[in-house]
């Protein structure tokens, strides 16, 4: 019966190599402390979108709805059939948003588009735990929905 219920779950070698080192290094850290600290490092690496792709004020469309910290995400397409993927978090305190943003860029940014369509919002719990307040957790799985979405709508209009 075990076998018959994993069986089920999303399979994670489908998501972006990436993405996928980045849930086999948190899968490996057992204590919260090394995780925050991963995050924080991770939240570092954070890179706002270039203004050559979008300027202040942004457009309402690129808004990541729930995100407390108000995220925004542009999909750029790439000549390969992949996509580019930008962010910003206009609260400088959003430190969990930008951990996720500059995760999803590194992971998601020139990654076949099955895979990324791929993901499921569940990957916050292994990034974050599973005592995540629940606005942050919304606001995480949105702006990793607002990821999969730019993906699924380019796989569908081919």
């Amino acid at each position: 019966m075990r076998f018959l219920a994993r069986s089920q779950e999303t399979p994670m070698a489908s998501y972006p190599p990436k993405l996928q080192q980045y849930l086999d290094d948190f899968g490996f850290m057992s204590s919260r402390e090394d995780r925050v600290d991963y995050l924080i490092d991770i939240a570092d690496e954070f890179q706002p979108v270039p203004s050559s792709i979008a300027s202040k004020p942004y457009d309402e469309a690129h808004r990541v709805i729930g995100c407390e910290s108000e995220a925004f995400v542009w999909a750029i397409d790439r000549a390969d059939g992949t996509l580019d993927f930008y962010f910003d978090v206009l609260n400088p305190q959003g430190l969990s948003a930008m951990a996720m943003s500059a995760i999803l860029d590194q992971a998601c940014s020139g990654a076949p588009l099955d895979q990324v369509a791929a993901i499921n919002g569940e990957v916050v719990f292994t990034f974050f735990g599973k005592d995540i307040s629940m606005g942050k957790g919304r606001g995480l799985t949105e702006l990793i929905n607002a990821v999969v979405y730019q993906a699924r709508r380019r796989l569908r209009s081919d």
